[in-house]
């Protein structure tokens, strides 16, 4: 009941905020920005999403890799129907929290055990994590030999702690996945304060069972790192993923007749920068964060009622379209 009212709350703060930023992007000039939306080049279009296709694909690579090692059989069309669901999790929940725990919950089904599908999970988001901050390290060093956003300095702050933040949350997940010391004391403290709270009764009965799942968690977590060619390759691929859903605002921009303003490089670089701030804005989505950033950044190259246009369409294409194809892929029963 109170996750269901939970995800109801994300849904309407995350309508609410939608609203608010299509009224603001839409109040100035109208007609407009309209008018560069329904003549736009349907080629140029749909190479944007031939891009976010082959970002989901690239995204499934890792995930059906790491599978793959614990459990044999498994499917690449299993971990292709994981990551389309993934994106309608990620997109109703804060800093995109939710993603995981279905992950978990799916492996689990498909025959892989908590302490298996956890550190699966884990593992695939450190390459992820990786793979996002070396973009982002590439962009700030880019732009610090070009000078691409010199007089951006708040977003400029911004993007310097987003970049941190994700370089510790890296750090983190190593603890996490090869610390058993940590992760001990992390479930003793846990289990001692719902023993508190009286919904533990057997407490040391518990924390055995828990022990043996951290046990089995660090040895699966061993067992996929210990592959280093494998683990580097799923960097590899979460980095062109990552490449390929950068480069949409460049497609988004051609399909309105401006073959000029941008180039694939300064596209990428500036989508690096807006990803980073997006990932700490605490709203489902990261709404009104990445809008705002992408106004700023691209704001440089496009102005007026193409800037507004092409914001509008980029977003629609990299979050609302995931979300609805994540639905749909929920409601997809398994054929057997």
């Amino acid at each position: 009941m109170k996750n269901n009212m939970k995800k109801k709350l994300n849904i309407i703060v995350l309508i609410l905020i939608t609203g608010l930023v299509l009224y603001f992007s839409l109040k100035d000039n109208f007609n407009e920005i309209i008018n560069q939306i329904f003549t736009m080049n349907l080629w140029y279009l749909l190479l944007a999403f031939i891009f976010l296709f082959l970002f989901w694909i690239f995204r499934t690579y890792p995930m059906y890799s790491f599978c793959k090692k614990i459990k044999p059989n498994f499917k690449f069309l299993s971990a292709f129907q994981l990551v389309l669901r993934t994106q309608f999790f990620n997109a109703i929940t804060p800093f995109a929290t939710g993603g995981q725990p279905y992950q978990i919950y799916f492996l689990k089904k498909v025959g892989l055990d908590y302490a298996e599908s956890t550190s699966v999970v884990l593992e695939n988001f450190i390459v992820y994590q990786i793979a996002l901050v070396l973009l982002g390290l590439i962009a700030l060093i880019t732009n610090h030999a070009f000078h691409i956003f010199n007089k951006v300095h708040l977003l400029q702050y911004l993007i310097t702690l987003g970049f941190i933040i994700n370089t510790l949350i890296i750090v983190l997940m190593f603890i996490v996945a090869f610390s058993k010391k940590i992760n001990k004391f992390l479930i003793k403290c846990g289990i001692t304060i719902l023993t508190k709270l009286k919904l533990v009764k057997d407490k040391e009965k518990k924390l055995n069972e828990w022990y043996q799942n951290i046990t089995k968690f660090n040895e699966s977590a061993k067992l996929l790192l210990k592959d280093k060619s494998n683990f580097i390759s799923n960097i590899i691929y979460n980095f062109i993923a990552l490449a390929c859903l950068y480069l949409i605002p460049l497609f988004v921009l051609y399909a309105m007749g401006d073959h000029y303003s941008l180039n694939p490089g300064i596209t990428i670089v500036t989508s690096a920068y807006i990803m980073i701030i997006g990932s700490f804005v605490p709203i489902p989505g990261g709404t009104g964060g990445l809008e705002f950033g992408f106004v700023q950044f691209y704001g440089h190259f496009v102005t007026g009622s193409v800037l507004k246009a092409m914001m509008l369409v980029w977003r629609f294409i990299t979050y609302y379209f995931g979300m609805i194809v994540g639905a749909l892929a929920l409601n997809i029963k398994k054929v057997k």
